[in-house]
């Protein structure tokens, strides 16, 4: 009985899942868990990093800062997207109340495309196709175990 039961926990327990075509890794979903974005931007060729966690319900991800190098178009700045302060050469937008159900990404040409999780390091623009679509969400555990997303 005790078994089944502790079985039954574990499939229902939510997991963050980073997916694509061919790849897939899953993490026991905490509230507060990191995960780190890093990219090179489009226009500006620039690194910008974001930090986010899982958020307290596990429902998503909360955006707790962005980091980048210089201005341009498709960066933030302006006061109402948060506070935006410079430590060296960075400047930094934090306080932004962003909450994502999931993260759709694709790693295209030139982007260095890299996620951390937990520590572990992809470079998904060295390990899938320029173009690919890869998905980060939060389900139970059964439903990666089936292949029923839930994003």
């Amino acid at each position: 009985m005790g078994l089944c039961l502790g079985l039954g926990y574990w499939l229902r327990s939510p997991v963050v899942y980073i997916a694509c075509e061919g790849f897939g890794r899953a993490y026991g979903a905490r509230p507060g868990m990191d995960i780190h974005l890093r990219f090179i931007h489009s226009v500006q060729k620039t690194p910008v990093e974001e930090y986010l966690t899982v958020s307290p319900d596990r429902r998503g991800f909360d955006l707790l800062y962005t980091r980048y190098q210089s201005f341009g178009v498709g960066l933030p700045f302006l006061p109402s997207e948060g506070k935006l302060r410079q430590e060296g050469d960075c400047f930094i937008l934090d306080g932004m109340g962003r909450h994502y159900p999931s993260l759709s990404l694709r790693p295209g040409l030139g982007t260095e495309l890299t996620v951390w999780i937990e520590g572990d390091e992809y470079r998904l623009y060295e390990l899938l196709p320029l173009g690919s679509l890869v998905e980060i969400y939060i389900a139970p555990r059964y439903q990666i175990i089936t292949g029923r997303s839930g994003s």
